[in-house]
């Protein structure tokens, strides 16, 4: 079965608005994700401030938490001191604490990938060393 899908700012924003140069890619992407997708909540404050002058995308995401499409099973207070880490770590790139979430989730979910639109998942590492699958458009 395909893996678990950790939903990044980028793919959840494009599917929302079909304006994004992305919504189509990420439309074709979305059936093949194994429900539910999980993200977490810097995930969502960063689409809701992207997608601010979309009122209906924002009630979307809200909307899709209720459904079930969308599950929040990461608790920051419960990772801080990793995704503390992390963002030590990654500090020259810098990465965002979205981005340190994500990857302390992909450590925690062995079966997963990474769903972003973001290059810096070709550089970040979970256990330090270990390549983090992830589906990203084709690079042009």
């Amino acid at each position: 079965m395909n893996p678990f899908a950790l939903v990044d700012t980028g793919p959840l924003v494009a599917l929302l608005d079909q304006r994004d140069q992305h919504h189509r890619w990420v439309s074709e992407q979305m059936p093949l994700l194994r429900p539910p997708l999980r993200t977490c909540e810097a995930v969502l404050a960063e689409a809701f401030h992207l997608l601010r002058n979309l009122p209906k995308a924002r009630m979307a995401i809200l909307e899709m938490i209720l459904e079930g499409v969308l599950t929040l099973p990461f608790l920051l207070r419960e990772q801080a001191q990793e995704v503390l880490a992390l963002l030590q770590r990654y500090a020259n790139v810098p990465m965002s604490l979205a981005d340190a979430c994500l990857v302390r989730m992909s450590e925690l979910v062995p079966d997963c990938l990474v769903f972003t639109l973001d290059s810096d998942f070709r550089i970040y590492r979970r256990h330090k060393r270990e390549k983090i699958p992830f589906l990203i458009p084709p690079q042009r």
